[in-house]
């Protein structure tokens, strides 16, 4: 016998949200229903999830609007680090994503250190675009400068 639910996550193997799907009594009842993964496949729980994808949708298109308006902020961005330097241009140490988000918080945006996309950390002086990830589809560029701090 097997009961009918409604994914409401993507499951490796089994499906992706919204599909319905047959699965074992037990598996429904005694993990996809209590860990809000699934709903029953009846009427109500049709309903259910629709009201649920409703909400979802209104919620992501709000915030992926609140990220495109801070992405053009941080477009016209440009924060500038100032660090030791050698007489050749090479850095004592090097500026992590850890120092650009430091920086841009002292400029008056804050970003997540994480949401910084460096492939390596910078190791010279100079200016250099680095990608700023604010949310699925969404990222910015911002402009850093790293400068020879004066002594």
């Amino acid at each position: 016998m097997q009961t009918e639910v409604i994914l409401l996550e993507d499951i490796h193997g089994l499906g992706r949200r919204g599909d319905n799907v047959r699965v074992k009594p037990g598996y429904a009842r005694n993990y996809l229903l209590p860990r809000s993964l699934a709903l029953e496949a009846t009427s109500a729980g049709a309903r259910l999830f629709q009201e649920k994808e409703r909400s979802r949708s209104i919620q992501e298109n709000r915030l992926r609007h609140a990220a495109e308006k801070e992405a053009e902020k941080i477009n016209k961005l440009t924060v500038t680090i100032p660090v030791q330097a050698g007489e050749d241009g090479k850095l004592f140490g090097s500026v992590t994503n850890a120092d650009i988000a430091e920086a841009m918080d002292k400029a008056g945006t804050q970003v997540d250190k994480r949401s910084i996309l460096l492939e390596e950390p910078l190791k010279e002086l100079g200016v250099y675009l680095v990608r700023v990830k604010l949310f699925q589809e969404v990222e910015a560029r911002i402009r850093v400068l790293v400068t020879n701090q004066a002594s």
